[in-house]
């Protein structure tokens, strides 16, 4: 899938190229997940608060899609 590119911080922090079970969901919800992590990268921290602000947002994201990914590897037995 990114082999022929270097990988996103979102797409690093969400480990998109791990997925020993190949599951779609899993993947899907790793790349959703990726997606919404570079976004919040991509706004400016113009002062201390606003990147602790980014920082706790990115946190979130990471904590959320752990949870979602363990979700789905259990529905999928």
């Amino acid at each position: 899938m990114t082999g022929e590119r270097e990988l996103t911080l979102g797409e690093r922090r969400v480990g998109v190229d791990f997925n020993p079970s190949g599951d779609p969901a899993i993947a899907d919800i790793k790349r959703r997940a990726a997606g919404l992590l570079d976004a919040v990268v991509a706004l400016p921290a113009p002062d201390g608060e606003a990147a602790r602000v980014r920082a706790v947002a990115m946190t979130e994201i990471e904590g959320a899609a752990m949870w979602a990914v363990k979700a789905a590897a259990r529905a999928a037995g």
